[in-house]
């Protein structure tokens, strides 16, 4: 699937009519998982009106405090957003936070975000450095989370693939999966990624600045560009690659 970040009720209404399958809701201008207002999410929620499921980020919360963190989703729970996203630095408090958004994630569907320049281990190994993927993604499972996403934190040109290699990025996606979790891909992605990362079978592909005027995220959303990207992602790539699971829908049941 194609999710296509937007920061405004225009933008998200023409990411819909571009054909994204997940409207995602963000400020670029204020960080790799910068928030949008709360009025602003609650605008675009009412007006897309369940034709695609929407998320919104919290906000970038780099101390990894568990109380500020649950009562960030909380708060962006309010917007009747479908998703939440939540990032995850490598923090020897990460496990902690996952286990407090347990409530949480009984109200909303939560995804948990985390960075591909952080020291997080994806080769599967644990570690007792705060860098255990395997001990976070059980954490998560068990917290009720819907998802985990591999994104890039330091919008600075580099991409995905400059961060981690195909083997690494594979490993990800098999170990989200196996987990029940669905899985994302995104950071700074272009299209000429987008062959490569299918063939990992991830449920969706993460985009904003390639569907951007000039490839730039910071500028607004370009009909061509948005169009380009779609037509290289296939409307059934989803349940071709991972038909088991139940659709991607605010009506889908949470993964539990």
């Amino acid at each position: 699937m194609m999710l296509a970040s937007v920061r405004s009720l225009d933008e998200a209404l023409l990411a819909l009519e571009g054909g994204a399958d997940l409207v995602d809701l963000k400020e670029p201008s204020r960080g790799a998982l910068g928030a949008l207002d709360h009025a602003a999410v609650r605008v675009c929620v009412q007006a897309i009106g369940g034709r695609r499921p929407v998320s919104a980020t919290i906000g970038d919360i780099p101390a990894m405090d568990p109380s500020s963190m649950t009562a960030a989703v909380s708060r962006m729970a309010a917007t009747g957003v479908d998703f939440i996203k939540i990032g995850f630095f490598a923090h020897r408090r990460a496990i902690d936070c996952a286990r407090a958004l347990a409530g949480s994630a009984r109200d909303a569907r939560l995804v948990a975000v985390i960075f591909a320049e952080e020291p997080w281990n994806l080769e599967s190994i644990v570690s007792a450095k705060g860098n255990d993927l395997v001990g976070l993604t059980d954490a998560l499972v068990r917290a009720g989370f819907a998802g985990v996403m591999l994104d890039t934190a330091r919008k600075t040109g580099k991409r995905l693939s400059d961060w981690r290699n195909t083997d690494e990025l594979g490993n990800f996606v098999r170990r989200v999966r196996g987990l029940g979790l669905l899985s994302g891909l995104a950071g700074s992605l272009r299209s000429e990624d987008i062959a490569a990362l299918l063939e990992l079978a991830p449920d969706y592909l993460g985009f904003r600045g390639a569907l951007c005027a000039h490839g730039d995220r910071k500028e607004t959303l370009d009909n061509q560009a948005l169009a380009h990207v779609r037509a290289l992602i296939p409307a059934n790539f989803r349940s071709r690659t991972y038909s088991t699971r139940a659709p991607f829908s605010p009506e889908a049941p949470m993964v539990r």
